[in-house]
């Protein structure tokens, strides 16, 4: 069973790099189920349910967020209705959504968890502590467990790595927009990479138009950031399950570029 996890898609650029790669991907790697971050989709803020729509055309099975996932206020109309979408798991009780989702296919079951990080992010509940309580929640209802850890820092990310390490099939880390070359498969079979990276802009500072960040950091004057157009990429981790161990086998990143004409 093979599994593809999308980074940070950022904007209509990032979505153009999902629509052109994605379906060419899904067919020479044999991809079985897809799942992305999808917190910037929208205008580089959020997630609006035109867009959420849209990406699963492409191919998406389901949506993952994180601390961007209340930007756009529409997606208060929505995230309670689709079972296509995941916030944070470690939010506090009685916030709108779930944090975690099941997609079946060919009789084989998966399991998503969303985790969102501590540090430098937010007072969040712990991601540890919900790790567990998610898979205790998941274990009996799936074949497989992969988490989405949207954190800021790579230690963090790493510690709960190998907290999981031998109880979910993969735990990939999004947020930093710039894929890391960590990937592996740590001792006890879980998958693991600190960043799966962007999936936007080529020519971007984290996507957006590199101006905009470029003057905040000159003059610490607040400013809107702007999704940058042009050729773009699509960043990932292919994760290979073993479908009777639940146990990662392979992992292949994946930095795939579409130049625009």
């Amino acid at each position: 069973m093979k599994v593809f996890a999308i980074g940070d898609i950022v904007g209509r650029t990032g979505r153009r790099a999902v629509r052109e790669l994605l379906p060419q991907i899904i067919k020479t790697e044999k991809v079985d189920f897809v799942i992305a971050n999808a917190e910037n989709a929208a205008g580089g803020f959020g997630l609006t349910e035109g867009v959420m729509e849209e990406l699963l055309d492409y191919g998406i099975d389901i949506l993952t967020m994180g601390n961007h996932t209340w930007d756009n206020k529409e997606i208060f109309d929505f995230i309670g209705e689709s079972d296509k979408i995941i916030r944070p798991y470690n939010y506090p009780k009685g916030t709108p959504g779930v944090g975690i989702q099941t997609i079946e296919k060919d009789e084989f079951t998966l399991g998503v968890i969303n985790l969102i990080g501590r540090v430098y992010i937010g007072n969040y509940l712990s991601p540890f502590r919900s790790l567990d309580k998610a898979i205790q929640e998941l274990k009996e209802q799936v074949n497989a467990i992969i988490v989405d850890f949207h954190a800021e820092a790579t230690a963090e990310k790493e510690a709960l790595g190998w907290y999981s390490d031998g109880r979910v099939s993969a735990l990939v880390g999004t947020h930093t927009h710039i894929q890391t070359a960590d990937d592996r498969i740590l001792p006890e079979g879980t998958a693991y990479i600190t960043d799966l990276g962007l999936t936007g802009a080529v020519n971007s500072i984290l996507g957006m138009n590199i101006d905009e960040p470029l003057e905040r950091f000159l003059t610490q004057m607040p400013n809107r950031f702007k999704v940058a157009k042009g050729d773009t990429k699509l960043s990932g981790l292919i994760i290979e399950i073993d479908d009777k161990t639940a146990k990662a086998i392979s992992v292949k990143r994946i930095a795939r570029v579409y130049t625009v004409d």
